[in-house]
Order: C-alpha cells, then structure tokens, then sequence
C-alpha cells in the first residue's frame, strides 16, 4: 500500500470561521438558521457543528469547560466570518443565546474558562 501525502491549504485560502459556544441542540440551530436566511444563506454561512470529543488536545483535560464534557445542552458551532452576524440574528430570532465566539477553538476554550460555574450546571 502507498502512503499518500496529506495536502494543505495555504492559510491565504483556508475559510475564515469564528467558532461559538451555544446552549441548543444541532437541529435546533440549523432549523433557525435556516429559518432566517434560507439555503441559500444558511450555504453560503457554511454552519458546522464542532465534535470536540475528537480534538486530542481537549480530550486529556476532563476538567475543561469548553473540552469534551461541555455541560448540559452545551455545543460548538462554527461559521464562516463574513455570516456570523446573520447566523447570531437567526439565533436570537428563535431565542437561542450564543454564549461566546471565538476565532480558534483554543480561544474559546480559555473564554469558556471564565463561564466554569455556569457550563456543568
């Protein structure tokens, strides 16, 4: 079997995504995203739910807010910078509060840091 070489992208044309910690189900969000903006928009926002359980570096800390043990109804979502605004108005049509956003999802874990009390509640 020959081993292929991963290719990567050049950081000039990877997708800029903001990545945010929200208290709903994945249905619930793509169903308001899709609500406010259509397909069409809800495309061109490029919504991804993030599985943080995979992520090596969260898995080692159990103790993390932000890591695999997000709390009770707690998510990642991410989406493409330029939608973010349409993607937090669509949220917040239906009642869905975004908690933080971050860039990197390493920033995020550091700002989840400061909700500690509130995520495992």
């Amino acid at each position: 079997m020959v081993k292929m070489k991963k290719l990567k992208l050049r950081p000039s044309a990877r997708d800029k995504r903001r990545y945010f910690l929200v208290r709903a189900k994945n249905s619930d969000i793509e169903n308001a995203i899709l609500d406010y903006v259509g397909v069409l928009g809800f495309a061109k926002s490029c919504y991804l739910k993030v599985d943080v359980s995979r992520e090596k570096k969260w898995a080692s800390n159990r103790h993390d807010p932000a890591g695999p043990n997000l709390g009770k109804g707690y998510m990642i979502g991410s989406c493409l910078v330029g939608s973010l605004e349409e993607v937090r108005a669509g949220l917040a049509f239906v009642g869905i509060r975004i908690e933080k956003v971050s860039g990197t999802l390493k920033g995020l874990r550091e700002k989840g840091g400061k909700l500690a009390h509130g995520l495992h509640g």
